[in-house]
């Protein structure tokens, strides 16, 4: 938690989201304003990151929507616009079709086994890497709340985009001290959904009962899978996608 002191003058506190450019962009607005100067996306972003939030990009800017909240935030504590902020959320969120990525993704899991769930002693994360490689939402929004050992992660991929996306990968996951390795990692083989049945495989060895089941895939067939293999000790909570309007 941040303290917001001013020319002596306490404005209040804020908590910098976990992105690499977060506190850069928190002094830049924090200097912007002590000096009088006009507030604007072009305090954080140069003309060219701005522009490229027109189009397309893989992960959804997920880390440049955690800051532009910062943004939000900031301006209703020290009184400046942030409408062209709320009108670029919108828009990145519109674009990548990913506004379920960076809404808190508790808020989208529901109880998929039952109608109330029991009192449990353990939680379990099954975690298809490849549906869903936002690596900060499922720390901050699941693994960390939920207290989640790294013994009990489950993830898996197959190779061709463990080649193709190892690197950023393993880039998010030391911003929490964390490598694949940390967790129950594997590389899958060729072949349609093996990654999918690696993760099914995992859980039926495991023979979990009285725990909470985190299935984080967008694969309808797998969800049913799990919950046909899942004790009805268990709540299994799936993550439900969704829709933009």
């Amino acid at each position: 938690m941040k303290k917001i002191i001013i020319n002596k003058k306490f404005y209040g506190n804020i908590e910098l989201p976990k992105t690499r450019s977060a506190y850069k962009h928190f002094v830049s607005i924090v200097r912007a304003f002590s000096s009088n100067e006009e507030i604007t996306l072009k305090t954080m972003y140069s003309p060219n990151k701005l522009k490229s939030f027109n189009s397309y990009q893989r992960g959804g800017c997920s880390d440049e929507l955690l800051e532009l909240d910062m943004f939000i935030e900031l301006s209703s504590l020290l009184r400046f616009s942030a409408e062209t902020a709320v009108k670029l959320k919108n828009q990145i969120e519109f674009i990548n079709d990913n506004a379920y990525v960076n809404l808190n993704i508790s808020n989208s899991l529901i109880l998929f086994n039952k109608k109330v769930p029991v009192k449990t002693r353990k939680a379990y994360l099954f975690w298809d890497i490849e549906n869903f490689s936002n690596i900060s939402p499922m720390f901050s929004h699941i693994v960390e709340p939920f207290e989640i050992e790294d013994k009990n992660i489950y993830i898996s991929c197959n190779p061709d985009s463990l080649y193709l996306f190892k690197a950023e990968w393993e880039a998010d996951l030391y911003d929490f001290g964390k490598t694949l390795n940390s967790f129950n990692f594997t590389k899958c083989d060729h072949g349609k959904n093996v990654a999918d049945g690696i993760l099914l495989k995992n859980f039926e060895d495991l023979k979990a009962v009285n725990a909470d089941i985190y299935i984080i895939t967008y694969d309808i067939e797998l969800k049913e899978r799990f919950r046909e293999s899942c004790s009805k000790s268990n709540n299994l909570y799936v993550l439900q996608r969704k829709i933009l309007n």
